[in-house]
């Protein structure tokens, strides 16, 4: 992560989940993160089972000139990237956030470079079933405030479970045998090595907001 946006973002969901994997969706303040509000959204699964936009910040639905609320995340990347979806899929079953950067692209030729986070909600059940992100550009550039972004081109995309040991470390109680650590710590390893895997390559793998209900 580059930009100040997604950083932010991170730190206050990842200071909000503690010990969890992942917070509540209850425990989101608006308040707490009111100057970010207008550069984030929050995504979910709708009954026909695709990845839907459930609200959108102003700002980001003024990047695409429309409100996005209801509508499915695929929708915003090149020739409808239904691999995104299943990018966000994997993100809720798995619990580890990912960062996408991408290219925009509007229709009198204009191109910007942008930072996109996936960080998962757990419902009440526990399950993750929500994620809330933020969409950064990482220049200013006058025309987007103006011309509205026709698509989005994935340039690359990563899991951020590094930053998520720091946490996990100082959870562990000062007395835990040493064996135990390291078994836990090469679990975890694998499941998101596989994730890696699933992301990176797409072969491998079968208030200031809008809307808000």
């Amino acid at each position: 992560m580059r930009l100040n946006t997604t950083i932010q973002i991170f730190d206050y969901w990842n200071k909000l989940r503690g010990s969890e994997i992942a917070p509540l969706r209850t425990q989101v303040e608006p308040r707490d993160i009111r100057h970010l509000l207008s550069s984030l959204f929050m995504l979910e699964t709708s009954g026909a089972g695709r990845i839907t936009f459930r609200l959108a910040g102003t700002r980001i639905c003024d990047l695409f000139g429309h409100d996005l609320g209801g509508s499915c995340l695929s929708e915003l990347w090149a020739h409808g990237h239904e691999d995104m979806e299943k990018t966000a899929i994997g993100v809720m079953e798995h619990g580890i956030p990912a960062l996408l950067n991408a290219t925009g692209y509007s229709t009198a030729g204009h191109r910007a470079a942008f930072e996109i986070i996936l960080l998962p909600l757990r419902d009440a059940d526990g399950e993750c079933g929500k994620l809330l992100g933020a969409i950064a550009p990482a220049t200013t550039a006058s025309w987007l405030e103006v011309v509205p972004l026709q698509f989005l081109a994935l340039d690359r995309s990563r899991l951020l479970h590094e930053q998520l040991y720091p946490l996990a470390n100082t959870t562990q109680g000062a007395n835990e045998p040493q064996a135990a650590t390291g078994r836990s710590r090469s679990i975890a390893d694998t499941v998101r090595r596989l994730m890696s895997s699933l992301i990176d390559d797409p072969a491998k793998r079968d208030a200031p907001f809008r809307h808000y209900r």
